[in-house]
């Protein structure tokens, strides 16, 4: 009607307007409404978790690698009768080998031993069926020699007067793999009447093979 007069609109602030629509209080600014709805759905997933339980840890991982191959053959003499026992380990970098030979096995003194190209020790009186020594490369035979050793060689083993032996000697000849003692026809330990003296060839001047245990 053209007599009438218009209400007058009141106009709040954008932030209050939101303030109202949103149902918060007239001193709670809008900004903390906003991040208190956002944080909430986090909140709510923080709470369900357990705070005394840890993490579960990896599983712990076993190194098998490194485990030493092992390996055991008995000695025996010239007649045929067995006088002991080298037991062999080998590890990543070298090789040992224990030797035990029973009182009456050796004549007392210093022996040389050698590993032989072949795991034969049939022909008890000479064992030469073993043939010559390991050596793949054909380096000259010797620990002292400067063109050598060769993978045969070894040191000397001492016999005490009742003719046992408790002896621990390394190589760095592997029991398996490219080179090792178990290849196709195996090898074996050879004792000899004399001690090496790892300079001369063929054998160092050790004269005839007393004993021999197979590795194959």
């Amino acid at each position: 009607m053209r007599g009438a007069t218009t209400p007058a609109i009141r106009r709040l602030p954008l932030g209050r307007s939101l303030d109202r629509s949103l149902g918060c209080s007239r001193g709670l600014p809008l900004a903390a409404t906003l991040l208190g709805l956002l944080a909430g759905p986090a909140l709510a997933q923080e709470a369900g978790k357990d705070p005394g339980k840890e993490p579960a840890a990896p599983p712990a991982k076993t190194d098998t690698a490194s485990a030493p191959q092992t390996y055991e053959s008995t000695i025996a003499n010239s007649k045929g009768e067995t006088i002991g026992k080298i037991m062999i380990r080998d590890g990543a970098n070298s090789l040992v080998m224990r030797l035990a030979i029973q009182a009456g096995g050796l004549p007392p003194g210093w022996h040389g031993i050698h590993f032989h190209a072949v795991g034969d020790c049939s022909d008890t009186e000479k064992f030469e069926k073993s043939k010559a020594h390991v050596n793949h490369d054909q380096s000259k035979h010797g620990l002292l020699n400067p063109d050598g050793p060769d993978e045969g060689d070894l040191p000397n083993v001492y016999a005490n007067a009742d003719g046992s032996v408790n002896a621990e000697v390394s190589s760095e000849t592997p029991l398996t793999g490219e080179g090792g003692l178990r290849d196709g026809d195996g090898s074996a330990l050879i004792i000899h009447a004399n001690e090496d003296d790892h300079t001369s060839q063929p054998i160092g001047g050790a004269g005839s093979r007393i004993a021999c245990a197979v590795i194959k």
